[in-house]
């Protein structure tokens, strides 16, 4: 139950478990295009250009910006924890300059420093955001941000690694550009796939490149050549897929499917709801407010006094409970605890609760004993 991965479901760690074919086999062929299709259903897009990056979601990050920024070109990076700080890094490294957009950690982005930012750099390719900010489990607008960046001509270029599957995620009504993932948050899949998309005006501005993009591999020009659907036309050789995790991914695409995609924003956010709920109740205290929170990630405040890197060590060795610890700014402050994907049940959230008040009262610390189940339980189980 911590920031990712998130329990792998036995039906996902049964596919990985198929016989490895060749990546360019008939039959791999016909499932790489359902992974397609399917991830269109996750992200609520047409987009033809929708796949998963052989890598894991830094992976997907890097094949957005060195797919769409060139050295010179200038970028509006709004930064509200870690994973903003790694689109800057991505965005200089290419050679292009980075205009910071900074809100305090555990806050989301202000969409009006955000347009200041856009009307003060007319001409900016895009505006790059965190959709869920993982490393405060704060939720931004999305759709809003998008919203601004057709508004003044620039490319919406989104990190969903923590929301897709989630949270609502609406991309071609939202006009998203460009867009990635990650699969093992709310996928529940294993490690090292990255499921990105973009747009028409994204696959324009790739197309009419003025150089080479920077990164071989991540070369969306290439890579697509390898993914194109079927049709008659050739797929051309470019890597060696990850067949097995491939697998994985599709069969935990498929369960999405089955859940229904509605329904997995609405248990993500009813588990989550509990969970807050209980851990109000015990005396603890959130570091996101309630309007802002994300429902896959709530980070909470440690308390004073209390040994953080020993209450995670007693949660994992007595109840085989494992849960994250800060970044950045936030090291030592608080835990972050996941209900992403498989993670996110009723029983997680009980076990998480018991958990929490039993460590917390051997340990001295001042909380409310014998109130956070009920509490969580009533949401849980009111019907």
């Amino acid at each position: 139950m911590g920031p990712g991965p998130s329990d792998v479901h036995p039906r996902v760690l049964q596919a990985m478990g198929r016989p490895t074919i060749g990546h360019l086999d008939p039959a791999f062929v016909a499932m790489m295009d359902e992974v397609k299709q399917l991830l269109r259903y996750a992200f609520q897009t047409k987009n033809a250009l929708t796949l998963p990056v052989s890598a894991p979601g830094s992976a997907g990050m890097e094949a957005c910006f060195v797919n769409l920024i060139e050295a010179g070109d200038t970028v509006i990076v709004c930064q509200n924890g870690v994973f903003g700080g790694r689109m800057r890094e991505n965005v200089e490294r290419i050679g292009a300059t980075a205009i910071m957009v900074e809100d305090a950690w555990g806050t989301p982005i202000d969409l009006n420093k955000a347009e200041e930012a856009l009307k003060a750099h007319p001409g900016a390719k895009a505006l790059a955001f965190v959709h869920a900010e993982t490393s405060t489990g704060v939720l931004s607008d999305a759709k809003a941000l998008c919203a601004l960046a057709t508004k003044y001509g620039a490319l919406s270029i989104v990190d969903a690694v923590t929301s897709l599957g989630g949270s609502p995620l609406l991309t071609d009504q939202w006009g998203v550009d460009a867009i990635y993932s990650g699969s093992q948050k709310c996928l529940s899949c294993a490690p090292g796939l990255s499921p990105v998309t973009f747009g028409e005006r994204a696959i324009d501005v790739l197309q009419n490149r003025k150089t080479k993009v920077q990164s071989w591999f991540l070369d969306l020009t290439l890579v697509m050549n390898y993914w194109t659907d079927g049709g008659g036309a050739a797929r051309s050789y470019h890597h060696t897929a990850p067949v097995n995790s491939l697998y994985g991914l599709h069969e935990s695409l498929l369960m999405l499917h089955e859940e229904g995609i509605e329904n997995s924003w609405a248990r993500h956010r009813l588990n989550s709801d509990a969970l807050r709920a209980g851990f109000a109740a015990m005396g603890l205290k959130p570091l996101v407010a309630d309007a802002d929170h994300l429902p896959q990630l709530t980070a909470l405040k440690v308390p004073d006094g209390v040994d953080k890197p020993e209450t995670r060590r007693r949660l994992l060795e007595n109840y085989g409970l494992e849960v994250g610890g800060g970044l950045g700014d936030l090291t030592g402050k608080v835990w972050r605890i996941g209900l992403m994907g498989q993670s996110s049940t009723p029983a997680h959230v009980i076990l998480c609760l018991s958990a929490m008040e039993g460590t917390l009262t051997d340990m001295g610390a001042n909380i409310n004993p014998g109130v956070a189940v009920p509490v969580a339980q009533k949401i849980l189980f009111s019907d």
